[in-house]
């Protein structure tokens, strides 16, 4: 089944992760896709790969914490394909520091993560038609408390703010603007955090979660591939959790139950 065999995708961060899984699952639905990101040669690599399966692929290069390069980006892609139907927003910026935070680790954050929310979808509007979808990837990290993390939370949890904001005011445009908040995935980050060692830290890390597991970066993209197609034509301003329990579990977690004595 093609669902998106006459749209246009922008994906930013779509070298690796979540949103190269994105990049994929939308070109196998039959969408032209652009990918986006900082890493010029992880982005083409991808487009090799979408291309080599028989998609329509571009590679942009670009910081989404500079205005004017995401400008550039978004018009290559609409001069090349005509409109923009469909915007993932899921370049970020990692930078996980607390109390001893510096400027450039504020800036670098925020930047990258919040205000290149903004930038993308402001450059993306000229190109979008009614009936487009922007999807932003936010993060369990937006709604707990973890050590060490206010530049990486504090990040996320504006995105879930901003979201809701241009949800509201694209709505007279037909624009739906929805957001993605995964828990634990095996990305490149994660697997960077573990050395390397699933087999060790999954069990870790998986009790986190009500599954046990962590999450697969495809399991996110097809959520998000929902939230962008007419499936999801009556939905924005929503924040999706795919998290596998993680948000909705108290401290007791998945520990060693007794019974209620009475």
């Amino acid at each position: 089944m093609e669902r998106f065999s006459d749209k246009v995708a922008v994906v930013t961060g779509a070298a690796s992760g979540i949103c190269a899984a994105t990049a994929r699952e939308l070109a196998a639905e039959g969408a032209k896709v652009a990918v986006l990101d900082v890493d010029a040669e992880g982005a083409g690599r991808v487009v090799a790969e979408l291309e080599a399966a028989g998609a329509e692929a571009l590679a942009l290069a670009a910081d989404v914490s500079d205005r004017d390069a995401c400008g550039l980006a978004l018009a290559h892609a609409a001069e090349r394909w005509g409109r923009v139907d469909c915007l993932v927003n899921g370049a970020a910026s990692f930078v996980a520091a607390g109390v001893e935070a510096s400027t450039a680790d504020w800036e670098r954050s925020l930047g990258v993560n919040v205000r290149g929310c903004a930038n993308t979808v402001q450059a993306a509007l000229p190109h979008m038609p009614s009936g487009s979808a922007v999807v932003n990837l936010a993060s369990i990290s937006a709604h707990v408390a973890q050590p060490d993390r206010w530049t990486y939370n504090a990040s996320k949890g504006a995105i879930v703010a901003l979201s809701r904001c241009q949800a509201l005011d694209l709505a007279s445009r037909g624009i739906r603007v929805n957001v993605v908040s995964p828990g634990w995935i095996w990305t490149p980050e994660v697997a960077k955090a573990a050395g390397g060692d699933r087999e060790r830290w999954e069990p870790v890390w998986g009790d986190f979660h009500m599954l046990r597991r962590l999450g697969e970066p495809r399991e996110v993209a097809r959520a998000i591939l929902f939230l962008l197609g007419d499936d999801a034509s009556f939905v924005t301003a929503t924040e999706l959790m795919v998290d596998g329990g993680y948000s909705g579990m108290s401290a007791e977690g998945l520990g060693e139950r007794s019974e209620f004595a009475g």
